[in-house]
């Protein structure tokens, strides 16, 4: 079964998402699920394209009371 992480950047500004995504992926094994909760309107770019750009798997976000959930799985560098 896959690990799971969730990280909760409610509240908190660019580019805290995407910097604390990063560390969440690099200490994960592959196959880790993800789950990233802002309400940064920024992120709606800056996740999946972090994702693109760092070659893991963004499955998707979802509209969420307070901001989004956006879902990635990391991949082996």
């Amino acid at each position: 079964m896959s690990e799971r992480i969730l990280i909760d950047c409610l509240g908190e500004f660019c580019p805290m998402p995407v910097i604390k995504l990063r560390k969440a992926a690099d200490a994960a094994p592959p196959g880790t699920l993800i789950e990233i909760l802002s309400d940064d309107e920024g992120s709606k770019v800056d996740i999946p394209v972090w994702a693109r750009m760092r070659g893991q798997e963004f499955l998707g976000q979802e509209d969420r009371e307070h901001g989004w959930s956006f879902l990635i799985r990391t991949v082996a560098s």
